[in-house]
């Protein structure tokens, strides 16, 4: 028995409440920090579904850690809650797109959502067409609610806009006739209504917002207002300033200042140390860096993982020594071609057969579609012609040993 008393730790000495620095954790009222104005104009654009009218379609803009998702989500609880009592029945729907991509796996998702035991129509997970599970969804809307809200996450990542189509036209085109419906489309990409078909353009662009990135301040206050996720008196003074201006001077990026402020207490945690300390911050910064860079190369190819190991490689051997800045504009670019010289170097020591060029211009692309690499245009006038530079923007140290990690 003593040794099953000593491997586990029956009093944490750091957290007392943990779930605060989780990402996916939807804070109350008090706790939404910098974002008071943005609610407003969200709760502006909905608020005639508190009365059974069609709210205003709405996209959303920011970078990552902006805190759309969080508004989206609070704004749209708070209006189930202030419909209801006007006698209204209302209800939202939450779509991860980067999950569920296809059209099929987004209406199978609403639909599972907000269905109830009261309606009797079965939403299996798969088996079905897509056009009924469109059927049963409208059936379900019409049958037990008056208005209903869809928040479309990182729509971008969908692979058509067969969904938006149908979402932003059902009224009009009669599949349902009880509900009205309204979508919150919410994109990391400010040029992504560029990409819209016009016909769902027309119809779902009615309100668009654009979140800033948080300043220094406004993290500070983000992190002070989850600081009893810690026991008493166990965080420094000078800690959560410390992860609010490292965060702020990177991308304004709530997500990435709670999971720093989360990591340091961990390192604590680990050292067992009584407090956590600035010092921990630092390791916490890293820490944070190579498990945002992990998630998003995640499940990528290996060509994949090629190519922007020799962008990396590019990176290391401009800047030995390891000055890194986030400022892109103060690295050099790399043209394509010099890019693709060293993804074939690369793929004859990995023994894998190159891609063709215009494949890794794909891929190059697609990387700076993740906000992992920037692209510009240059002129090299009547003698070269136009071409593209392609500068990294994550520390390349980290992106080497998240890289290293990933060989099989």
């Amino acid at each position: 028995m003593s040794d099953s008393d000593d491997l586990f730790i029956r009093e944490d000495p750091i957290f007392v409440n943990k779930e605060l620095l989780e990402i996916s954790h939807l804070p109350d009222e008090g706790r939404i920090v910098g974002r008071d104005e943005e609610i407003g104009q969200l709760a502006n654009a909905v608020n005639p579904a508190i009365f059974g009218q069609s709210p205003s379609n709405v996209l959303i803009y920011g970078k990552t850690g902006t805190g759309k998702s969080l508004c989206a989500k609070y704004v749209s609880r708070r209006l189930v809650g202030t419909a209801e009592e006007e006698g209204v029945d209302a209800v939202f729907a939450y779509v991860d797109c980067a999950q569920d991509t296809t059209e099929t796996q987004a209406v199978q998702t609403i639909a599972s959502s907000v269905n109830t035991e009261e309606t009797e129509i079965y939403i299996p997970d798969k088996g079905i067409s897509t056009a009924t599970y469109y059927k049963r969804l409208w059936r379900i809307l019409d049958q037990e609610y008056d208005v209903t809200l869809i928040i479309l996450d990182e729509i971008d990542k969908l692979e058509d806009d067969a969904i938006l189509m149908q979402l932003s036209r059902a009224g009009e085109a009669g599949k349902v006739t009880d509900c009205k419906i309204g979508v919150m489309g919410i994109s990391n990409k400010i040029k992504y209504k560029d990409r819209m078909d016009e016909r769902v353009k027309s119809s779902l662009c009615e309100r668009e917002f654009v979140f800033p990135p948080y300043n220094a301040g406004q993290l500070n206050e983000i992190m002070a207002a989850r600081n009893d996720a810690f026991r008493n008196g166990v965080l420094e003074d000078a800690v959560i300033p410390r992860a609010a201006a490292l965060a702020a001077r990177e991308h304004g990026d709530a997500r990435k200042a709670i999971d720093i402020l989360r990591y340091a207490g961990e390192i604590a945690q680990a050292k067992g140390a009584e407090t956590v300390r600035e010092e921990f911050v630092v390791q916490a910064r890293e820490r944070a860096e190579v498990d945002r860079f992990r998630e998003l190369i995640r499940g990528s190819t290996p060509h994949s993982r090629y190519v922007l190991q020799a962008l990396t490689v590019l990176s290391l051997e401009h800047n030995p020594e390891g000055a890194y800045s986030d400022a892109a504009d103060e690295t050099d670019g790399f043209r394509t071609t010099r890019v693709y010289d060293v993804y074939e170097q690369i793929c004859r020591q990995e023994g894998a057969d190159t891609l063709s060029l215009r494949r890794v211009r794909d891929l190059l692309k697609e990387h700076a579609f993740l906000d992992i690499l920037e692209q510009s245009r240059h002129s090299g006038g009547s003698a070269e012609g136009s071409y593209t530079e392609h500068t990294l923007l994550e520390d390349p140290e980290v992106v080497r040993d998240v890289l290293a990690e990933t060989v099989s």
